[in-house]
């Protein structure tokens, strides 16, 4: 480790290429991180509040929520599909399609002898739920941008194309294995695809 002038360790450029210098991306990437989580929870805050009695579209969770965007976003789907996508236990694929299905929000065709084969698709009332989510969330971003300065307006207007390609690096990451990345209860991201 090489040393800065006032004795604050900085990570050599072998430190900084391994997994714990991956993850510390520095000041800017921990600001960014930060400034990402607060964003989610404002979000989800914003669209509880403005939900009837505090909740989101349909009554749904997030999770059931993100699937549901999984789902339209790759139609007809089988479970292991989805549960890959989105980094689940096919276990909670099952629950979340179960549920969902329950509910009238997805159906699910096929797959009699094998419920892995069967392949899944949103019904309409499943659309117009998430449908409602994406235009509340729309409706919640338009306010508060309206409260922004023209110049802020301007400059995430501007980075939008950043923010896009920032979105599929990170997609790009969650469709690679990541050595030594813990993924459960003492499972490494090797073990944990040994073991799936």
């Amino acid at each position: 480790m090489v040393r800065r002038l006032r004795g604050t360790p900085v990570p050599s450029a072998e430190e900084r290429s391994g997994p714990a210098g991956r993850a510390a991306t520095g000041p800017a990437g921990l600001e960014l991180a930060d400034a990402v989580s607060r964003l989610r929870r404002a979000m989800r805050r914003a669209a509880r509040a403005r939900g009837s009695g505090g909740s989101l579209p349909g009554g749904l969770s997030v999770a059931q929520l993100e699937f549901l965007s999984c789902l339209a976003e790759n139609p007809s789907a089988r479970p292991g599909q989805v549960a890959r996508l989105l980094r689940l236990a096919p276990s909670s694929v099952a629950t979340l399609v179960n549920g969902l299905a329950r509910t009238g929000l997805v159906v699910r065709t096929g797959g009699v002898a094998d419920r892995r084969t069967a392949v899944l698709e949103l019904t309409p009332a499943g659309h117009a739920v998430l449908a409602e989510w994406q235009d509340l969330n729309a409706q919640i971003l338009a306010a508060a941008l309206t409260a922004l300065q023209a110049a802020g307006r301007r400059s995430l207007h501007a980075s939008l194309p950043a923010l896009r390609q920032l979105t599929s690096g990170i997609d790009a990451l969650a469709d690679e294995p990541q050595p030594g990345l813990i993924t459960g209860p003492g499972r490494t991201g090797e073990a944990a695809a040994a073991g799936s």
